[in-house]
């Protein structure tokens, strides 16, 4: 029996080693990066009386620092998850979900263009990079106790870098591509309509256009990283002086998760050397992505060209071959390890890389599949971004996005002289137009002449400036209406190889109708078209209800059914229908939006009557009951529904039923030039500034300004902010 106890004895002491071995191995498999090259920042640190900090610095890398410290301030916990995926470490952290990133990480090689880019790029940006990699490590030393994960920092520019390169596919719809191939699902394509001609808008356009949405699937493999296809929104507007009662305004108004890694955060920076810039930026980002500047600004709404293009190969018997203009070449292959929490310990999971010279490439039961993107193995984004932040001038602001560096989304701007513009922006493949192929099927892989090198040029993006109705909007939609009739781009005059998307939007349609009935558009007429609440009865919104007229029902779904045909398609929370239109809606967008099957109409009306009923007890309840705005103690009613231009687009179900949005108007930001002033802006955010931080008094204070659709002033200039500072400091990573 002596040796059944040692063998027990034994078998524990194993158990425990495998244990610890487990729980501790991966931060000390993880290489640690080099941290910056010593310099000493200084910067100061005045929050204003909502908390959002305004960062000075003698140097633009005195105020990166600065802005980095900042944002660690209020949401460390984010920021720790946004480094993880820059250095394929967030699967330690998030478990499964994380391993997903980890593995696009090492697919689309983040970290390899990183290292090969991120020196080319110019000093000047390359010190804003590590000036911010620097706020991050001195924050990190200074509280040990809010770190998640060890030997996660000191990190340096080209590990910010690479979170760059990782995320910047996903604003186009990469993971729609990856997520199927991954899954061994069959790829969907929006095929455009083959009619000629071009119909008034703002229907859908139609014509001889050839491709218009890129790839879409059922979504296996959906990346924290960007704006998910289901969840695509945003709206824009700017309105030239003459149209605008003599002020040029431009409003941002961006739908965006409202808490994670690409929830926006507000911030004014400011340094000697003539950066001066307000608005928001993305976690891991040491510049704001969009606002304004003293001179001009812009903002951002997704676009969905066909920016991605996928191969099959042909593999020769062992499968490490693939056959290219008939010979055959290695597929380049690398074993990579993924951390994969569950529970206590972290599991390593081994997982080879292939690439080919297409791209990264993907082994599923249907054949090898190469994937290849627009800016794919580009990081020269960092330093366009950058320019913008600093440009002065519509001409210096064109030059910046003729660079071609910016691979995706509409850009909407204004400035001081009242120019207003609208880029439709996408490193678009050069594709030849003189080889036969269908782009918008998967293409043979095994013909040279299909790879194309590089963007077309940005002459040939379209564009507008200074359209003679005066204003532009973008909400998600074809950039063939943006300006109004007389105005609008004629969709003919763009190459069907481009693949420009033609879908409408129920936003865009409500705009391009409000926008164009408007005599002047100012601040009260643009308020009420910026929160307006309104469906119109076109697209999937006009399927939706022939169908429910159309539908025999009976007992409690017919009851559902009348209610929801009597509705008044406005959900401003009046009407006794808004609950159970809110409810329905939502996924027969997300449908239209990612070209999903059209959803069952009688089982999506049984599903939302039966929650109004299980949580309610009725089926007309307030929508002011069933829409939240909820953090921490704070619950407040919402307007607004899914595809409405007062965006409520998503949420999370509580346990009580109750609706707690987490998608829609997210960070709204109101900029106005007036006659002989200078620049001034308001703004708003869902929460407040330290998202993260419960115990901040700025974790819910705007909450009451964005429920009800109110606006903070920005203080942009620096007496401003100093008469109505909340605290002051100065911080340095001097010894």
């Amino acid at each position: 029996m002596k040796w059944l106890k040692r063998g027990a004895i034994a078998l524990v002491a194993v158990c425990v080693l495998a244990f610890t071995v487990l729980a501790t191995w991966e931060p000390f498999f993880a290489s640690a990066a080099n941290p910056p090259k010593a310099r000493t920042y200084s910067a100061e640190i005045v929050r204003d009386e909502f908390g959002v900090p305004h960062i000075y610095g003698k140097t633009d890398a005195d105020a990166a620092f600065g802005v980095a410290i900042a944002h660690a301030e209020d949401d460390f916990s984010t920021l720790q998850d946004v480094v993880a995926m820059s250095r394929g470490r967030y699967g330690a952290i998030a478990g499964e979900e994380g391993a997903k990133v980890d593995y696009v990480y090492h697919l689309i090689d983040a970290r390899g263009t990183a290292e090969r880019e991120y020196p080319k790029l110019p000093e000047d940006t390359r010190a804003l990079f590590e000036a911010y990699a620097a706020g991050l490590n001195q924050y990190a030393e200074q509280h040990p106790q809010e770190l998640k994960l060890a030997n996660l920092f000191p990190v340096n520019g080209m590990d910010v870098a690479a979170g760059f390169a990782l995320r910047q596919p996903f604003f186009f719809g990469l993971d729609s591509v990856i997520g199927p191939l991954v899954a061994g699902e069959e790829l969907r394509r929006e095929h455009g309509p083959d009619i000629p001609g071009f119909p008034r808008p703002p229907q859908p356009v139609a014509g001889p256009l050839g491709k218009s949405a890129p790839p879409q699937a059922h979504r296996t493999l959906v990346l924290p990283v960007g704006e998910d296809g289901d969840d695509l929104g945003s709206n824009a507007f700017a309105v030239a002086p003459q149209k605008g009662g003599g002020t040029t305004t431009l409003i941002s108004n961006s739908h965006q998760p409202l808490r994670g890694g690409v929830a926006w955060y507000e911030l004014v920076v400011e340094s000697g050397e003539g950066w001066h810039f307000a608005g928001a930026n993305f976690p891991g980002s040491p510049y704001p992505f969009l606002g304004h500047n003293e001179h001009l600004g812009w903002t951002n709404t997704v676009n969905t060209p066909d920016m991605i293009d996928v191969y099959q190969l042909e593999l020769d018997d062992t499968g490490t071959r693939y056959k290219l203009d008939g010979q055959w070449r290695d597929l380049e292959s690398e074993w990579v390890t993924l951390p994969v929490k569950l529970g206590p310990v972290v599991l390593p999971v081994r997982r080879e890389v292939l690439r080919s010279v297409h791209g990264p490439v993907i082994k599923n039961e249907r054949g090898a599949f190469a994937i290849r993107y627009g800016g794919i193995g580009r990081l020269d984004q960092l330093d366009a971004y950058y320019r913008l932040n600093k440009a002065t001038s519509l001409e210096q602001w064109q030059a910046q996005l003729a660079r071609m560096a910016i691979p995706s989304t509409n850009f909407i701007y204004a400035d001081e002289t009242g120019n207003i513009a609208y880029v439709y922006n996408a490193a678009i493949p050069d594709r030849p137009e003189d080889v036969k192929a269908d782009w918008r099927s998967i293409l043979p892989g095994d013909q040279s002449a299909l790879i194309w090198k590089g963007a077309v040029d940005y002459a040939e993006l379209p564009k507008l400036v200074n359209p003679a109705s005066g204003w532009l909007y973008n909400s998600n939609n074809t950039p063939f209406t943006a300006a109004g009739g007389g105005s609008d781009l004629d969709p003919r005059a763009f190459s069907p190889v481009m693949g420009i998307e033609l879908k409408q939007t129920n936003r865009s349609r409500r705009a391009y109708d409000l926008l164009s009935a408007a005599g002047v558009l100012d601040r009260k007429a643009l308020e009420r078209i910026k929160y307006d609440t309104a469906y119109e009865r076109a697209g999937y919104v006009a399927r939706l209800f022939d169908e429910l007229a159309a539908m025999k029902a009976e007992g409690q779904l017919a009851k559902a059914r009348d209610l929801l045909l009597s509705w008044d398609f406005n959900s401003d929370g009046k009407g006794p229908a808004d609950a159970l239109a809110l409810l329905m809606i939502r996924d027969f967008m997300s449908a239209d939006y990612a070209n999903k099957p059209f959803p069952d109409v009688a089982a999506k009306l049984a599903e939302a009557s039966g929650h109004l009923m299980t949580h309610f007890g009725r089926l007309d309840p307030p929508m002011a009951d069933l829409l939240r705005l909820r953090q921490g103690d704070v619950d407040l009613p919402l307007d607004g529904g899914s595809d409405t231009l007062r965006a409520a687009t998503s949420w999370d179900v509580d346990e009580d039923g109750r609706l707690s949005l987490k998608h829609g108007d997210s960070f709204i930001m109101w900029i106005e030039w007036q006659p002989g002033k200078p620049v001034f802006s308001r703004s708003v955010q869902p929460f407040g500034a330290a998202t993260t931080r419960p115990d901040s008094p700025h974790y819910t204070d705007q909450m009451p300004l964005y429920a009800e659709h109110r606006l903070k002033p920005v203080h942009f200039w620096r007496e401003d902010v100093l008469a109505h500072a909340g605290s002051r400091k100065r911080v340095s990573n001097a010894r």
